[in-house]
């Protein structure tokens, strides 16, 4: 997974392209226990955020909390 969600929404996206005609499927493959894991949580973290956002057309700026990089970080399995 990437840090931001975005990214791989774009990729996505790309297989969606003008002219496709076959079915497209997007499967992510995580692994129970590692920073795949954390990643992919923070990952729909920001997405709430940027839906949040978004849809409520509040603006302000948003960083990561010392225990979110302790906990992405951090050794061992997901929280």
């Amino acid at each position: 997974p990437w840090w931001n969600p975005a990214v791989e929404e774009q990729a996505t996206d790309r297989a969606y392209r003008i002219g496709q005609q076959n079915k497209v499927h997007v499967m992510k493959l995580i692994t129970k226990g590692t920073i795949e894991e954390k990643i992919y949580r923070l990952q729909k973290k920001k997405k709430e955020l940027s839906d949040t956002v978004i849809n409520s057309k509040q603006v302000f700026i948003n960083t990561l909390t010392k225990e979110e990089l302790e906990e992405l970080f951090a050794p061992g399995p997901a929280r």
